[in-house]
């Protein structure tokens, strides 16, 4: 039973935190709501940093969670600029970098996550830049700009859902971009070479070169300033400005200090949580980009780095926090703007999990659905220009997850409504499985 007098204290002034401050609040929580932020700004979405507000479409204002007056008006405490430096569980206190000592009750560990950065010579040059913060966004869109105006070229080292935005962005500013990506195609990890052949050739069309099998291997400049980017084949890039965009780590130092259980590096790491984004501490909550969930619906430990998982994980965590009933089975979901084509994705394919991809629409026209199956079930979908697909892919592939398994003539068929695919053929539910390496932890 929660007390009206409790302390609820949240680490992590982003999404994950905001909402699930606000949905505190919704529920009716009468009790102290602390929110601590490690940046001086308060808590903002992410992916206008590498879409709208990168191309200078959308204004400052519109990237943060809630107006300025929310939190006074809601009676949440904000501590901005202050990182959070240790918990005391025994204490039940967390300490700011300051000196502050915060009692809690119920702590949300919303870390975060923050850009790997490779050991490479040169990566402390001026020009150099990656993208995590709002401070980073300003300081890599006057960068575009500047590519834009004097034909400069920009490198991007890695071709994931960051990479690829923001080289799309650059492009429109007018810069030229070349990606530098060690797999195959981009997105191996997340849609695998069918489609990511596919999301090459919209790029190369709008004039990006890829260069595949290869990676960042040194910076090079004079007076702060970059000139080139080197590869591990041996080439050299011309480069006046570089992008690292290599993905990101979980934030744990604070949880692992703390004593808490952590998942695997190996397959991604994070707070280990269970199904209620519980973790080893009853008292002690994680959610977002640092939490590695154990998936009840997926049947295995599973960490997102996305916007939807701290959009929804947040509410689910502040939920749990008062005592309701949770199981956290949202499905991992990734969107995109890219060239002002909307890409949708859904569900839990990495390359070795699937054994077929149907597309469905019209592919040259960019106005198709993919799927990813396996055993003749959906594990993963993804929309492609195709407004209103995004509920009937995720259903589809919540059916495979519980064994229901479609006829692949029928998916690719756009006469065939989506709703009508399952099977009654099913088999036993997924899992438990193992992620791949970076992308999760042990089940």
């Amino acid at each position: 039973m929660i007390d009206a007098d409790e302390t609820f204290v949240i680490v992590g002034g982003g999404v994950a935190g905001a909402k699930a401050a606000e949905t505190l609040r919704a529920e009716g929580f009468s009790g102290r709501v602390i929110l601590v932020g490690d940046e001086p700004d308060r808590p903002y979405r992410r992916p206008p940093l590498s879409k709208g507000y990168l191309s200078g479409e959308e204004g400052r204002d519109g990237v943060f969670v809630h107006e300025p007056a929310w939190y006074a008006r809601s009676g949440v405490e904000l501590h901005l600029g202050r990182p959070a430096t240790a918990v005391d569980r025994d204490r039940r206190t967390v300490r700011l970098d300051d000196g502050t000592v915060l009692p809690y009750d119920r702590l949300l560990l919303a870390t975060g996550a923050e850009p790997r950065r490779p050991d490479v010579p040169g990566t402390d040059l001026d020009g150099v830049h990656h993208l995590r913060s709002l401070h980073d966004a300003d300081r890599l869109r006057g960068t575009l700009a500047a590519l834009g105006r004097d034909n400069g070229h920009l490198v991007v080292a890695g071709a994931g859902w960051t990479g690829l935005e923001v080289a799309a962005v650059a492009r429109g500013y007018g810069a030229e971009v070349t990606v530098v990506e060690p797999a195959a195609t981009p997105l191996h990890r997340a849609v695998g070479p069918e489609v990511g052949q596919i999301l090459a050739e919209l790029h190369a069309e709008h004039g990006v070169r890829f260069r595949f099998g290869t990676g960042l291997t040194g910076i090079t400049g004079q007076d702060g300033a970059v000139l080139a980017a080197r590869t591990g084949d041996g080439e050299e890039h011309p480069a006046h400005a570089v992008l690292i965009a290599v993905g990101a780590v979980p934030r744990t130092a604070l949880a692992e200090a703390a004593g808490l259980a952590l998942a695997d590096r190996a397959h991604g790491g994070g707070v280990a949580v269970d199904a209620s984004l519980r973790t080893s501490d009853p008292r002690i909550h994680a959610a977002g980009d640092a939490a590695a969930v154990r998936h009840p619906l997926l049947g295995l430990r599973l960490r997102v780095e996305h916007w939807d998982n701290a959009l929804h994980g947040g509410p689910a965590a502040a939920l749990a926090m008062l005592g309701r009933d949770v199981s956290y089975d949202r499905l991992p979901s990734f969107s995109s703007d890219q060239y002002g084509l909307g890409l949708e994705h859904s569900g839990w394919a990495p390359p070795g999990s699937y054994d077929q991809v149907v597309l469905r629409g019209d592919v040259g026209r960019r106005r198709f659905l993919a799927f990813w199956l396996g055993d003749g079930r959906v594990l993963a979908g993804m929309s492609v220009g195709v407004r209103g697909a995004a509920g009937p892919v995720r259903d589809l592939v919540r059916a495979g997850a519980r064994g229901a398994a479609v006829d692949a003539e029928a998916l690719a068929d756009p006469s065939a409504p989506l709703e009508s695919l399952p099977t009654g053929r099913s088999g036993p539910p997924r899992g438990p499985r193992t992620a791949p390496p970076g992308a999760a932890g042990p089940p």
